[in-house]
């Protein structure tokens, strides 16, 4: 089953995937120059994260250190496909021609792009 992320989750996952396990004080150190969140938020935004068995926790002393049970590359994949099937039924053709209209692609992208297809049709 798909695991759904809210946006401000999704940082926490970040900051948990480059390095993890983290106490939720490690968390919230990691997070305070990009979020003016308390530590009381990170906390409940860890909560739903281990309600929703994206992370676990261990008991460390008096404190709890958090991983990540789902891995970044996988959840970007079950992401990707949710927009596409969402917004695009299915199709990734229209979501990269939206990009490109949309100046969303560098030069830099569009090779990668170019040497994806080519890596396809071999």
């Amino acid at each position: 089953m798909a695991v759904r992320i809210s946006q401000s989750e999704l940082y926490i996952m970040n900051v948990l995937w480059d390095k993890s396990p983290l106490a939720a004080s490690d968390v919230f150190k990691a997070l305070d120059n990009e979020k003016d969140w308390s530590s009381r938020t990170v906390k409940t935004l860890l909560s739903r994260l281990v309600e929703k068995g994206a992370l676990s926790t261990e008991a460390d002393g008096r404190r709890y250190l958090y991983a990540p049970l789902i891995q970044k590359e996988t959840y970007a994949t079950q992401a990707a496909r949710s927009l596409t099937d969402r917004l695009f039924g299915g199709r990734a053709a229209p979501l990269v021609a939206h990009l490109a209209e949309s100046e969303g692609l560098t030069d830099s992208d569009i090779e990668e792009l170019e040497a994806l297809l080519a890596k396809l049709k071999k």
